[in-house]
């Protein structure tokens, strides 16, 4: 790369110009997305100032701009939103990436092809070491880009509307990409020196050579380590070995590349540092009681702001609050947690399960390995203690963040949520959340913070044990709604749980960060077994099967846990022995197991109290995410808003559904059918 001037021949921009080209198509899509963030703050604005002007319906376009911004729009998410279907194989689900990432990951491959061939013949020979200088400037150009979408304070995200942890997996396909255009930086020279059996004199003899090849082989080593197989495997190492690594890059791309290149080196360098900087003062920031004095006001809290209490739930999930936390957070957002008195050094991402509102940080964690686990066995432990014994105390504990963007829910006529098993952190917040704007328009007397009339909540577990994690915020959600709606009876809540052993929708790997019964005349409701129930009532209720019970309970064998319910239909509602039960002894509360009721009483003073408010349904089996969102769109006088937090299968499923439906209802082309907002949060690393 020494020849940094030289270019193909007459009209050819110098190799220096070819950077450039890249980041002015790379700043180009940066605008674009900028813009469509901006328009998306507009909308927000402009729907809350028409529902305080008394318009009925402010989430529906009806001028013409904002109504060719619709349709534009509804055709951009139905391509970016759509992937093929594969067929299983050996039961195993081959799942493609969306439409809008390929499209994303081709454009930037076309722009680097374009500029690394652009001008050349490529049957000359006697150009292959032009080639390859050309690849290697090209190359370079692409490492401010890689750096810029790994820090957690992402500038890209902050002008597109994007988190960190949603860019990620451009920040590796980039990667990708560079290894691509490094090997034919390095390919073409080899091309050139292999017929005269020169390429291991150069690797000896030249210094630029051999540094270049370490440089490959650290590169290489960064993109193998980074796959998911191998990055979950033990992701605390992986982190520490890919600084390392990065940093061997660095030094090795300095060495190899001449002077006038390196400012794409220290531009990376910079990025990087002023993530670390910017975060290690969040950190300060959020975590000293000395910028929080007023916080416990009469307390000495010592030196760190947050204490933590660790509570042991079923299912091996760790309830951790902290009460009155010095920062603050919207609905959905995640932080990164640390307990170094449990788990030295490491921090985790984690979902925040409460709102503002509550005055306290709430986390719900699944014991996976490593660090999760030992927070669980911490509270397994502090459990039984007596209150003050030492080992019982709460325990000083560092966040980090907020980090987490979403488009503000209440701007969506009809919000659909949808989570599969601890999903159900990131969902429950934004549905209180919408509760919370009804609320603030019931004391005004009108709707003003939210144009939301319709909210759809729906929450898979693997058994009802799981349900003890929001059972009481569900529970006094459904009793709020009840007193809400005698002074906005236009309002409308239905929230739905699915007990289901399909592990597609509930089955939780490690994370990241990171469905109800309805009280009908033939619909059971779920109880706690604490209280005296009448012979009556004893006749009429049975108990819950031990796990030891046989794992079919349908005709021929099959688990109704499997089976896809249609809520409409009058055996929608039943009891199944494979798995919605099995957990229930598991809670590290003792509780009593639930039992269900077949008829609800006939007397009110005989019903033993409920574990879940009346109004939820609760369903043996696994949801149709297609059929719930459908009636929701039906209902929608404006703008929807899907949201899906869960396993890969739930996910996927509902993107594929949201893509069917808006195509199948001609979403703003016509048929009067409105616009889909889709968001999704899936686990893993």
């Amino acid at each position: 790369m020494s020849h940094s001037g030289h270019s193909a021949g007459a009209g050819i921009p110098d190799l220096d110009e070819f950077p450039k080209f890249y980041w002015a198509v790379v700043g180009a899509a940066i605008g674009v997305g900028a813009l469509v963030n901006l328009y998306n703050y507009v909308l927000h604005w402009q729907r809350l100032s028409a529902l305080r002007a008394g318009d009925s319906r402010p989430a529906k376009p009806k001028s013409m701009f904002f109504v060719g911004i619709a349709t534009l729009y509804a055709l951009v998410r139905e391509a970016s939103n759509f992937s093929f279907q594969l067929p299983a194989i050996r039961d195993r689900v081959v799942r493609l990436p969306t439409f809008g990432r390929l499209s994303l990951i081709s454009a930037n491959l076309v722009v680097l092809l374009v500029l690394g061939f652009y001008g050349f013949d490529l049957g000359d020979r006697w150009s292959r070491e032009t080639i390859g200088h050309r690849w290697g400037h090209v190359t370079i150009a692409q490492l401010p880009l890689i750096f810029l979408l790994a820090g957690k304070n992402n500038l890209i995200g902050y002008l597109v509307g994007i988190s960190h942890e949603r860019l990620n997996w451009i920040h590796r396909w980039c990667a990708r990409c560079m290894l691509l255009t490094a090997t034919l930086h390095m390919g073409y020279f080899f091309a050139d020196w292999a017929p005269y059996d020169y390429i291991g004199t150069q690797i000896e003899i030249n210094p630029i050579v051999w540094k270049g090849l370490a440089a490959w082989v650290v590169l290489a080593w960064i993109v193998f380590s980074s796959m998911s197989p191998i990055r979950g495997w033990c992701y605390e190492f992986f982190v520490v070995q890919h600084l390392v690594s990065f940093a061997l890059l660095i030094a090795f791309i300095y060495i190899h590349t001449p002077a006038e290149n390196h400012v794409y080196i220290w531009i990376p360098v910079g990025f990087f540092f002023f993530d670390r900087a910017s975060r290690g003062l969040r950190l300060l920031y959020a975590n000293l009681s000395l910028f929080h004095s007023k916080q416990n006001p009469g307390q000495d809290s010592g030196l760190w702001a947050c204490k933590a209490e660790f509570i042991p739930l079923a299912h091996d999930t760790t309830r951790v609050v902290i009460n009155n936390p010095p920062i603050k957070w919207a609905p959905g957002q995640h932080v990164f947690l640390s307990c170094h008195s449990v788990v030295p050094l490491q921090s985790h991402p984690f979902t925040v399960a409460s709102i503002p509102a509550d005055g306290k940080m709430e986390f719900l964690i699944k014991s996976e390995s490593g660090g999760t686990k030992r927070f669980f066995r911490h509270a397994q432990k502090v459990q039984g203690l007596p209150q003050g014994s030492p080992k019982a105390a709460l325990r000083a504990v560092t966040v980090e963040g907020p980090y987490g963007c979403i488009r503000p829910l209440r701007q969506f006529d009809s919000i659909i949520l949808l989570a599969g098993s601890t999903g159900a952190t990131f969902t429950v917040p934004l549905l209180r959340d919408i509760l919370q704007a009804w609320k603030e328009g019931a004391e005004a007397g009108k709707h003003i913070s939210a144009v939301t009339r319709h909210a759809r909540f729906v929450w898979a577990v693997k058994s009802r044990g799981q349900l003890e994690f929001f059972a009481e915020q569900l529970s006094a959600v459904c009793s709020e709604f009840d007193a809400l709606q005698e002074r906005l009876r236009d309002i409308k809540l239905e929230i739905s749980i699915y007990v289901t052993c399909d592990e597609t929708f509930t089955d939780e790997h490690k994370q990241t960060k990171n469905y109800t019964v309805e009280y009908r005349s033939t619909s059971p409701s779920l109880y706690n077994n604490n209280e005296n129930k009448s012979p009556e009532s004893q006749t009429q209720t049975r108990a819950v099967p031990p796990r030891d019970a046989p794992n079919a309970c349908g005709p021929d064998g099959t688990c109704c846990c499997r089976t896809t319910v249609d809520e409409d239909s009058p055996d929608a509602i039943t009891q199944c022995t494979c798995c919605c039960n099995a957990n229930s002894s598991q809670s590290n509360n003792n509780r009593p197991a639930s039992r269900i009721s077949s008829t609800p009483s006939s007397s009110n003073s005989t019903r033993p109290k409920p574990f879940l408010h009346p109004s939820i349904l609760v369903f043996s089996g696994r949801p149709s995410p297609r059929n719930i969102i459908r009636k929701s769109l039906e209902q929608a006088f404006g703008e929807s808003a899907v949201v899906v937090c869960g396993p890969k299968g739930l996910v996927h499923d509902v993107k594929h559904d949201v893509c069917v439906l808006s195509d199948e209802r001609a979403v703003h082309k016509g048929t009067g059918a409105q616009g889909i907002y889709l968001h999704t949060e899936s686990f893993g690393y």
